[in-house]
C-alpha cells in the first residue's frame, strides 16, 4: 500500500511529539458549491452616496436607494431585483449619467372642467398616482393636482412640472438622463375599473427625447476580474451591446472562466424586437422582449436576471420557464403577443414570456441571442440560456474536483508508482467518478457513453500536462410536447 504521505510533516523529523496535520483533499464528498453574484449596474443621481464606477455590495432597496438617490434607475433596477430574489448575492456598480446625455420628457394635456367628483389613476413606469378631483375643478386646478401628485412619490424615475405657458400641461421629465428615460411608460387608466372623472380629458405625450448611455466598457474597468455569474445589462444600444459581448466571451473563456450571462430587457412592437434580434448573436446575453411595457425595461432585466439566478442557484439545468416576476405588470392585453408572435421572437433571439390567469407575468423560455455559427448557418447548440449554466457548473466542479484530488501531484505514465504519482489512469477513473456526480444531480445523461468516450492522455509536447476529453452528454429541458389522438369511433 506504500507509506502514508503528509504535506507539513517532515519524514526525518527527529523531535519527538505528536504531529497532526490536516489534509482537506478529500473533505469535499460530491460537489462543489458554485458560487452566484449578481451585478447590477445603473445610473444613479447627484444625490446618491454611492462612489462611481465601484462594485458595492447592496443588501435591500432601502440602501440602494441612499446609494444611487431616490427613484435614480439603479435604486428601481435593485428594487424590481429584490421583489423576486432577495437571497442570491447582490453587487451594484453605480454611474453617473453620460457627460453630453440628454433627458426625456413627456407630458400630461388636461381637460375640464369636471362635472363630478372622482379619482384620475395616473400610470408613471407602472406605479398608480391617484389625483383627486372634484366637481367643478378646472383643466389647471387638475393639471396642479397632478403634477403635486407625481412629484410626492420620490421613489419615480421622474419629476413633473406645470408648463410655464400652458397651466393646463404637466411636463414630465426624467430623473436620470439618457435613452432609457424614453421608455419610462405614462398613461391614464391601467385597469378596466378605472374611469376619468366625468367631463375630464386627458390626453398623453410619450416621453422621448432622451440621449446619450453611459459607457459598460466603464464598469469592467470597476470590477477587473472580480467574478459574477448574472448582470444586469440596461441599455440596448449597438455599441454597449458589442462591448459587452466582447467582454462576456473573454471571461468565459478557458483562460479566464469568470462565464456569466447578461439579462437585458427591450421594449417595442414584435417586428422592431426581431429585427433587433438579428443585430445579435452572443450567447452570453438574454434579452426579454415586451411590448408597451409598463414598468421600465431596465427593471425588468433586474426582475428577469434575479429570478434566473435563483434558479441557477438551486439547479441550473432546470428550465427558467414558469417563473414569476413578481412587481411586473403586464402589458395591456391587446400589447401582449400571442403564440404565433412570440415563437418568431424566439427564432430571432429574444426571450418571451406569458401572462398566467392571476395577471401574473411568467417567464416562458430565456432563449440567449445566439442564432448561427460563424458561417451564418444556424445554430441551436446555445439557444438555451441553461445549456450556458450547466456547461458553468460543470467546468467548475471539475476545476474544483482536480484542485482538490491533484493538487502537487507528479505525472506519470499508466503503470507508473510511487507517493504523489497521478497516471492518466487514475484522472480518468477520477473524471467517471465527476461524471456519476453529474449523473445523479440530472445534468448529464448516459453515464455508458461517457466512459467509452471519456479521454484522458499525456501531451505529447508536454510531458507535465494532462489532456482531458470530457464528454458530457447534457441533460435536457422539457419544452414541447406533440401528442396525436387518434380516436376510433
Amino acid at each position: 500500500m506504500g507509506d502514508i504521505l503528509f504535506e507539513n510533516i517532515p519524514v526525518d523529523l527527529l523531535t519527538p511529539g505528536t504531529f497532526i496535520e490536516f489534509d482537506n483533499s478529500h473533505a469535499i464528498q460530491g460537489l462543489a458549491l458554485m458560487p452566484h453574484r449578481i451585478l447590477v449596474i445603473g445610473q444613479k443621481l447627484a444625490a446618491g452616496t454611492a462612489e462611481t464606477d465601484r462594485p458595492i455590495l447592496v443588501f435591500d432597496h432601502r440602501q440602494a436607494a441612499a446609494l444611487g438617490g431616490q427613484g435614480s434607475m439603479a435604486h428601481r433596477m435593485i428594487r424590481a431585483l429584490k421583489r423576486v430574489n432577495s437571497t442570491t448575492e447582490m453587487w451594484a456598480v453605480f454611474l453617473d449619467d453620460a457627460g453630453a446625455s440628454v433627458a426625456a420628457a413627456g407630458s400630461l394635456k388636461f381637460s375640464g372642467p369636471a362635472t363630478a367628483a372622482g379619482v384620475i389613476s395616473l400610470y408613471v413606469a407602472g406605479e398608480r398616482i391617484q389625483v383627486g378631483v372634484a366637481a367643478t375643478d378646472t383643466a389647471t386646478e387638475i393639471a396642479t393636482g397632478a403634477a403635486a401628485a407625481i412629484n410626492a412619490n420620490a421613489d419615480l424615475p421622474v419629476t413633473a412640472a406645470v408648463d410655464g405657458e400652458d397651466a393646463t400641461l404637466v411636463v414630465v421629465t426624467a430623473r436620470n438622463k439618457g435613452e432609457c428615460g424614453n421608455d419610462i411608460d405614462l398613461r391614464a387608466s391601467y385597469y378596466a375599473d378605472e374611469k376619468l372623472p366625468a367631463g375630464v380629458g386627458i390626453v398623453v405625450t410619450a416621453m422621448a427625447a432622451g440621449a446619450g448611455n453611459p459607457n459598460v466598457t466603464d464598469v469592467f474597468a470597476a470590477i477587473g476580474d472580480e467574478w459574477y455569474t448574472t448582470y444586469v445589462m440596461p441599455w440596448t444600444d449597438a455599441a454597449n451591446l458589442g462591448a459587452l459581448e466582447t467582454e462576456l466571451r473573454l471571461r468565459s473563456g478557458p483562460m479566464k472562466m469568470i462565464d456569466s450571462i447578461a439579462y437585458a430587457c427591450k421594449r417595442g412592437s414584435q417586428g422592431a424586437l426581431a429585427a433587433h434580434g438579428l443585430t445579435r448573436n452572443s450567447p452570453w446575453v438574454t434579452t426579454m422582449g415586451a411590448h408597451k411595457a409598463l414598468d421600465t425595461p431596465c427593471e425588468w432585466a433586474a426582475a428577469y436576471a434575479g429570478a434566473a439566478a435563483f434558479a441557477a442557484g438551486i439547479d441550473p439545468a432546470q428550465p427558467v420557464s414558469d417563473i414569476i416576476l413578481t412587481g411586473i405588470k403586464p402589458p395591456a392585453k391587446p400589447d401582449i403577443f400571442t403564440r404565433e408572435e412570440r415563437d418568431i421572437l424566439l427564432h430571432n433571439g429574444i426571450a418571451t414570456f406569458t401572462v398566467d390567469a392571476a395577471g401574473n407575468v411568467v417567464i416562458e423560455r430565456a432563449v440567449t441571442g445566439y442564432r448561427v455559427d460563424g458561417n451564418g448557418l444556424s445554430d441551436r447548440s446555445y439557444l438555451d440560456s441553461e445549456t450556458l449554466r450547466t456547461l458553468s457548473y460543470l467546468r467548475y466542479t471539475m476545476r474544483a474536483r482536480w484542485s482538490s484530488r491533484f493538487r502537487r501531484k507528479k505525472v506519470g505514465r499508466d503503470g507508473s508508482r510511487g507517493p504523489n504519482v497521478v497516471t492518466p489512469k487514475m484522472a480518468r477513473g477520477e473524471l467517471i467518478a465527476l461524471a456519476g456526480d453529474w449523473l445523479e444531480l440530472g445534468l448529464i445523461e448516459d453515464i455508458e457513453q461517457f466512459k467509452r468516450d471519456a479521454r484522458v492522455e499525456i501531451s505529447s509536447t508536454d510531458p507535465t500536462r494532462f489532456n482531458v476529453l470530457v464528454p458530457a452528454n447534457l441533460i435536457n429541458q422539457l419544452r414541447v410536447t406533440a401528442a396525436a389522438i387518434q380516436f376510433i369511433l
